[in-house]
């Protein structure tokens, strides 16, 4: 089946013609104009919203409002208290500290080891952009320490973390696939970790090394700290840091507590336990704890007075509020692409095409992010499309699973927010974040569908 074939709405143009459009008109603002990223952002929005006919016109600003404030509700709060324990955490010579604990089991040489299996193992019970949050400060860290690399490590993270979410329960998307087709947590779980692993492997350390020969990224003024401060930082004794226990305090703190939430909540069900750590597990308010603590570490380490602490902390959430904002208006674009019914027009005209259930699911579920930008819809989507058909295969349907989860991670660009937040949280340029991150998650949804392909093939579990 053609695209060609397909019509248009009738009455206007169809989500065809608003995805066209929508690209067109974020592309030529970011690139071409070079606008700030959260205006050109909200007029993409606006624009897809004034061009689809499945909104009507006078609610157009009210449905962007509404997906910004959702966008913020959901990131608002973490993002501006990740900002705070990134600060204090350079500030204070934490994030040098942990590394150089780091650099002391894995040698400098392999140190990008050590974020790799920090992303890969914390992104299971917590979210890729908390963990994210907590890892890039250690990735300028130990670019400022060993004085390059940094290109990698940010692969490393980026990769680690992503593939574990996009493949393992928990996270949100992989659970609920998982209860879409009927699948058991525990199969889902042992066959998402196999499927990750090489995935990871292959889109973080391979691609990692492969573009850090090829792509210098410099160590820019951030969220958290500028370059030179860096630099200046890692060239100080360690008796003139915080010891390692309360350097890894605001970090193990964040873990713990999400992480609480999500373990009791899943093996316990309700009661006053769950209730106790869904409190403090969730993430604005694990954050909010993190980064309390993290503020008091600068404080006593710095031996500043106050009203400066004050002043510090406040620019670090001035500066956090930015990326907020980016972040969530990147969302809302993503959320009117999907209001104009873009997902489920792709993902109508893909389930036509005569392809094995289990690469149809990647090519629907990688077509609908692209297209969307938003990876839990394009999961949900998806397995909502597929789940009528699997009596028709011949091996477990966790493998189909596997494929919606590879092909809704791929190529997080514009329209997702992730994409922002990894070229703000680590000072990345579009440029950059394009062919590192970008890039990263296309390998995931490639190197993914492979696994599944190869690994169905040797044990079906049928």
């Amino acid at each position: 089946m053609s695209l060609l074939t397909v019509p248009l709405q009738l009455g206007g143009p169809g989500p065809l013609v608003s995805f066209v459009v929508g690209v067109a008109v974020v592309v030529l603002l970011l690139v071409r104009f070079d606008f700030p990223a959260f205006i050109a952002l909200v007029v993409a929005a606006l624009t897809v919203g004034i061009v689809t006919p499945a909104v009507p016109l006078s609610e157009v600003p009210t449905q962007v409002a509404t997906a910004f404030g959702d966008g913020m509700r959901g990131i608002g709060i973490p993002i501006l208290m990740a900002a705070v324990i990134g600060k204090t955490m350079m500030e204070s010579g934490a994030a040098v500290r942990i590394v150089r604990g780091f650099s002391s089991l894995t040698g400098e040489d392999n140190n990008y080891w050590a974020l790799f299996g920090s992303g890969y193992v914390l992104s299971i019970p917590v979210f890729f952009d908390n963990v994210f949050y907590l890892l890039a400060p250690l990735a300028r860290s130990m670019r400022a320490r060993v004085g390059k690399n940094y290109t990698l490590f940010i692969v490393v993270i980026g990769a680690s973390a992503a593939t574990t979410h996009g493949f393992v329960p928990p996270t949100p998307g992989p659970l609920a696939v998982a209860s879409e087709l009927g699948i058991n947590l525990g199969i889902m779980t042992v066959v998402g970790i196999a499927v990750a692993i090489p995935t990871a492997l292959v889109s973080g350390v391979a691609y990692g090394k492969w573009v850090n020969r090829r792509l210098d990224i410099p160590l820019r003024d951030s969220v958290d700290s500028s370059g030179e401060e860096l630099e200046e930082m890692a060239q100080r004794s360690t008796d003139e840091l915080p010891g390692l226990v309360e350097s890894l305090l605001p970090i193990v703190l964040a873990i713990v507590l999400v992480s609480s939430g999500t373990i009791v909540s899943t093996l316990f069900g309700g009661g006053t336990l769950a209730a106790i750590t869904g409190f403090v597990g969730d993430s604005n308010v694990a954050l909010t704890i993190a980064a309390l603590a993290a503020a008091f570490t600068y404080f006593r380490v710095r031996d500043i007075d106050r009203e400066t602490w004050s002043d510090e902390l406040t620019g670090a959430l001035r500066t956090g509020g930015n990326i907020a904002a980016i972040t969530a208006a990147g969302g809302a674009f993503g959320a009117l692409l999907a209001a104009a019914g873009v997902g489920d027009y792709i993902a109508n005209v893909l389930s036509g095409i005569g392809l094995g259930l289990i690469v149809t699911s990647w090519v629907i579920a990688a077509a609908v992010r692209i297209a969307q930008g938003s990876a839990t819809v394009a999961l949900l989507t998806t397995a909502g499309i597929v789940a009528p058909l699997l009596g028709q295969l011949s091996v477990h349907p966790v493998y189909v699973a596997m494929a919606i989860g590879a092909g809704g991670t791929t190529t997080s660009w514009y329209n997702d927010s992730g994409f922002w937040l990894v070229k703000e949280i680590g000072g990345l340029t579009q440029a950059e974040t394009l062919k590192t991150w970008t890039v990263l998650t296309t390998l995931i949804a490639i190197t993914g569908l492979i696994s599944v392909l190869v690994l169905s093939s040797i044990f079906p579990l049928a």
